[in-house]
């Protein structure tokens, strides 16, 4: 190979692969000592999902773990990010209930067969299936001063068991997600919300900024564990994972400029505050950081973990105040709509009554993000990046594996990574395409499909969808193989 051709690949320690989480693929939910986590019920209660199916079963990857390392060997992907239930590994969550030891050794067993297979564990800590116990115990999340605590001591039982192999820890997936939708719209679990009618309880008011505060400050004290006492020995990288789309204005209207410009800005790890737009629309219903915190908070992540999926455009204006309101749209001022349509019934890739839209703007958010964080010598790793196409759960298999849309989805976002890195210089070190399978996602149930993989819920069979032998090809022509 010779030096251009070299010079026009990522480098050869970039790190790619598929995405999972815990609840939406390892059914499983009371076997070997697992204790329920708040999605366990709530997605059993009427209306809480699409289709009224829960997560009992999802992909049934508990049992199929070995089948399912070996299509992602026979992916040849280089890593692969999932998530641990905390209720597996501590299965009434707290800093002073027993550890499950059986929880562990599955967790283990996966970590190793990974390694054995050349597929580097990426792991995420938290995503979103607390405890129920723990909610149940002091109001989980909504208590800073318990949970904060049973966090870390849930973290620190992490790194003991597993950071001798783990080298890349997210310590929460979304903090938005769990604060908004579980505390705010009350569509995920908890389902706490101020409508009456989707909750019996709740204030949407005051309780997802409460719930946001207390989730950063786990996050970070988690991270502070790391660094003081295993970072030193077992040589990993820590961080979180934010969700946040591309956005644009509406037209070049003052407001709308400034509407896109709120839906941008980024948070207190990274800039030590939060943005002055949301001190001045929340107020006093805002949870101030004492001094000893914010230390704590500011620059607690070694990169900047990005999951993104879509652009809007922005208009100033509307009513939700969970999107700092901001209208976002997919339709242009002429009328034209803004990329392919695509299917998930949920605000923004959860927003109610929108479809996603493959609209790739990922470069452009990327530098945006970079020069923000130049000074922080960030580093980025994509941790989700997916698609769903519009119809696809009713498809016959056949045509659900021909997922045209989605591999024109990953063409686009595969080259603004491509871009960023080898003509902007930004540095990008990983991207995992969501999703590795078709799961249970969340309050849409099993009706919307975001894997590169189809899964036959009925048989539990897997099958490769064109958008994995796409993104398999393309990270093989595109990443510089080095001495193999």
């Amino acid at each position: 190979m010779t030096s251009a051709e070299v010079a026009n690949k990522l480098p050869k320690d970039f790190i790619w692969g598929f995405a999972t989480a815990s609840f939406q693929i390892e059914g499983s939910t009371n076997v070997d000592g697992r204790g329920k986590s708040i999605w366990d019920d709530f997605s059993k209660q009427p209306k809480k999902t699409l289709d009224g199916r829960d997560g009992d079963v999802a992909t049934d990857s508990y049992r199929l773990w070995k089948e399912d390392i070996a299509l992602l060997a026979h992916y040849g992907v280089k890593s692969y990010r999932f998530s641990l239930s905390w209720s597996r590994i501590i299965p009434l969550g707290g800093r002073n209930d027993p550890v499950n030891p059986k929880g562990i050794a599955f967790y283990s067993n996966l970590i190793d067969a990974l390694l054995e297979h050349g597929i580097i564990p990426f792991v995420t800590l938290y995503h979103w299936d607390l405890p129920q116990t723990l909610h149940d115990r002091y109001g989980g999340w909504l208590n800073k001063d318990e949970i904060v605590q049973d966090y870390v001591h849930y973290a620190k039982v992490c790194f003991q068991a597993f950071g001798d192999r783990v080298k890349h820890w997210l310590t929460v997936n979304e903090p938005w997600c769990v604060s908004i939708l579980g505390y705010g719209r009350g569509v995920f679990a908890p389902g706490r919300s101020s409508d009456r009618e989707r909750s019996p309880e709740g204030d949407s008011s005051t309780e997802p900024w409460i719930v946001g505060h207390s989730v950063i400050l786990s996050h970070a004290y988690a991270v502070r564990l790391y660094r003081e006492q295993f970072k030193a020995v077992q040589g990993g990288q820590i961080g979180i994972t934010l969700n946040g789309d591309w956005a644009m204005p509406y037209d070049d209207s003052p407001q709308n400029v400034e509407a896109a410009q709120h839906a941008l800005d980024v948070d207190p790890i990274y800039l030590g505050h939060y943005p002055e737009y949301m001190k001045q629309m929340l107020q006093e219903r805002l949870p101030e950081f004492t001094p000893e915190e914010l230390k704590v908070v500011k620059g607690s992540s070694d990169f900047y973990g990005m999951n993104t999926y879509t652009t809007h455009l922005c208009r100033a204006g509307g009513d939700d105040e969970f999107q700092g309101f901001v209208e976002y749209t997919f339709i242009r001022p002429d009328g034209t709509q803004l990329g392919t349509q695509g299917k998930c019934l949920l605000p923004s890739r959860f927003r109610t009554g929108n479809s996603w839209r493959c609209c790739s703007a990922l470069c452009l958010l990327l530098n945006y993000i970079w020069k923000l964080g130049r000074c922080a010598d960030l580093h980025f790793s994509v941790t989700e990046n997916g698609f769903a196409v519009k119809d696809e759960s009713s498809k016959p298999i056949e045509e659900a594996l021909q997922d045209n849309d989605r591999v024109n989805y990953f063409k686009g976002n595969t080259a603004s990574i491509k871009a960023a890195v080898l003509e902007d210089g930004v540095d990008v070190r990983a991207y995992f395409p969501w999703s590795f399978l078709d799961n249970f996602e969340w309050a849409d149930g099993y009706i919307t499909r975001f894997g590169v993989t189809y899964v036959d819920y009925e048989t539990q069979q897997r099958y490769p969808k064109e958008s994995a032998k796409f993104l398999v090809k393309w990270f093989g022509d595109n990443v510089d193989a080095g001495d193999r």
